[in-house]
């Protein structure tokens, strides 16, 4: 056959294949969704802490099929579904519901490049919500637990000539189980939001020697002009030679050595230090040799500061950033997409509620009740904003929280879930670790599952002494961690003060304005307190950040702001959920941010 009519035949396939996808549903949709390629579904290197030269993305159309937990696997699937986003959402194409009763099955084939012969092949998962099994060729290679934090297996010995299958499982109960899933419920309404299930971050491949880098663990010491790089090597043995090059602006100012059991200390004159303000990066090159000979290489990068806490002239607890006092001043950011749930539709996208946040003059994010992608902590380092992130809450909060437990007293966890958080808390740290803009840890919010709180928080504060820990975001709260926290709404008020520790003011606001025509339903919405312009918003929002400026003379040393964007039935974001309308006038809302976060010198 002439191979023009195979090339011809072959394109034709793709098209008719791609032609099956579209977008679910008729909720609204950001503009990133709308334009959407599916030939073409998040195409960005998924782990730029951690760089190799060589991957290949696995997103795209994949088989799928809802079957009963007590059937094996499906021999017919049910159609396709766009990867990585949730079954649940209209970008998946499938837009359905699948329940504790139910496993989401997936299913492709894939090649792998002839290039990559002689090494291993790794199949990464960024993040799959929340039981996954996964077969290569037939054989079962491995399951993970946890929805919010990345997995690898090793499937070279698994392969086979030519073509591949990959296939996977997904168990998912959402507020049925025991496991964290942040605001995920089966009903959702007011504050609690659409299931995710399955899928839901990017699938990849990538080559790697069988003695490679795993991760890679960074930690400043501003005080002493020094970084700290760790290396963790799968494969490694005595005599092996982690060696890491330090660039500024593409030249190299540093090299160091060290065995691979030890860290790589590094001394660096005069340098430049990360902030909000100034974001600067340092480029490293991170190689790994046996007897001189490279065997593996990754690029990456760090930065120098300091996260601390010290006393003011008035003797108030400050937060400090680099040894000077730093008013952590931003929204409550649920990174929460109409088309996408968990999933923004783009790269771009991601970049955009970030850039907005520092568009609007805030320094600071709080990372609600989920995890996001490698690639946002990633924007953040970059673009200079600090982040507390939240560990995703779970264990049937909804029911709880309708129920009886505003008298402080914590309630039991089942020794499952109890296991099931503290296993997923660990590996949520391990892998934010060497992200610079992450300067505050939130094990629990709003007494949401909250348990051991003493125990959990001085953990926590020993895993990671680099960084601050807030116990309990207007929760039970008790005489432990860095800080006191409490939430108000509507507006700004100091309820408690701890003089010993920082006091934050960690949820407040709530402005509510419906835009016709960029809601997710209707009716049925609400804000803390709803108004009928833009104008009338700002108005209040000033209002509110000038009582708050009162509040920080007094003891507030960071403030968070209810919300980034509308979510579902929320409509008390700074812009609607659809992205397509700012809702303030964002000159003043800068001024006024500013001159908060100014207040603290």
């Amino acid at each position: 056959m002439n191979y023009r009519i195979i090339i011809f035949l072959l394109a034709m396939v793709c098209v008719n294949t791609f032609a099956q996808w579209k977008p679910a549903g008729d909720k609204i949709k950001t503009t990133w969704g709308e334009q959407l390629n599916a030939e073409n579904v998040l195409p960005e290197y998924p782990r730029p802490i951690m760089e190799r030269a060589q991957w290949k993305n696995l997103n795209g159309l994949w088989d799928y099929a809802i079957e009963s937990r007590l059937n094996k696997q499906p021999a017919k699937y049910d159609g396709k579904i766009l990867v990585p986003f949730a079954v649940e959402s209209s970008l998946s194409g499938v837009q359905k519901t699948v329940g504790e009763e139910n496993l989401l099955w997936y299913k492709r084939t894939f090649t792998v490049p002839a290039a990559w012969k002689g090494q291993n092949v790794l199949l990464h998962f960024g993040a799959v919500d929340w039981k996954t099994d996964v077969w290569i060729n037939d054989v079962k290679v491995g399951s993970h637990e946890g929805g919010y934090t990345p997995f690898s297996f090793d499937i070279t010995p698994f392969l086979v000539k030519g073509e591949q299958m990959i296939t996977v499982s997904v168990w998912d109960p959402s507020d049925k189980g025991p496991q964290p899933r942040g605001k995920q419920v089966n009903k959702p309404e007011g504050i609690w939001y659409t299931p995710v299930t399955g899928i839901w971050q990017t699938v990849w491949l990538e080559p790697v020697p069988e003695k490679h880098i795993v991760q890679l663990r960074n930690t400043p010491d501003i005080d002493n002009n020094k970084i700290s790089i760790k290396a963790s090597v799968a494969g490694s043995s005595f005599g092996d030679v982690v060696e890491v090059k330090v660039k500024d602006n593409g030249k190299i100012i540093h090299v160091a050595k060290a065995e691979v059991s030890n860290d790589v200390e590094i001394k660096l004159d005069n340098p430049k230090l990360w902030s909000p303000e100034s974001p600067f990066l340092y480029d490293v090159e991170v190689s790994l040799s046996r007897n001189g000979r490279v065997i593996d290489h990754v690029n990456s990068y760090f930065a120098m500061r300091k996260v601390s806490m010290g006393r003011d002239e008035n003797g108030i607890m400050r937060f400090q950033l680099n040894n000077k006092n730093v008013f952590h001043f931003g929204p409550l950011d649920q990174g929460w997409w109409p088309d996408g749930l968990y999933t923004a539709p783009t790269d771009e996208a991601l970049v955009y509620d970030i850039q907005k946040t520092k568009d609007w003059g805030f320094n600071m994010i709080r990372k609600h009740v989920k995890v996001e992608p490698a690639r946002w902590y990633t924007h953040c380092d970059k673009m200079g904003i600090l982040v507390w992130q939240d560990m995703p809450s779970g264990d049937r909060e909804p029911e709880w929280q309708n129920f009886k437990y505003f008298d402080g007293v914590e309630l039991k966890r089942t020794e499952r879930s109890e296991e099931i958080y503290r296993k997923e808390w660990k590996d949520i740290m391990d892998y934010l670790y060497s992200y610079t803009s992450i300067v505050v840890w939130v094990p629990f919010n709003e007494r949401w599952g909250q348990f051991k709180t003493e125990e959990i928080v001085k953990w926590t504060m020993r895993y990671d002494p680099s960084r601050l820990v807030n116990p309990a975001s207007g929760g039970n709260h008790y005489p432990v961690g860095d800080i006191l926290d409490i939430h108000h709404y509507p507006g700004p008020a100091m309820k408690m003060f701890d003089a010993q520790r920082a006091t934050v003011l960690g949820e407040y606001g709530g402005i509510g304005l419906a835009f016709k025509d960029h809601l997710w339903t209707p009716d049925r919405n609400w804000g803390y307190v709803q108004f009928k312009s833009s104008k009338e918003v700002t108005d209040e929002y000033v209002r509110f950040a000038k009582e708050l400026q009162q509040f920080v003379k007094a003891g507030y040393t960071g403030a968070v702001y209810t919300q980034t964007t509308d979510v579902e039935v929320e409509v008390n974001g700074l812009m609607t959920y659809d992205r397509k309308q700012i809702k303030i006038d964002e000159d003043r809302i800068r001024e006024i941010n500013k001159a908060v976060i100014e207040t603290v010198k």
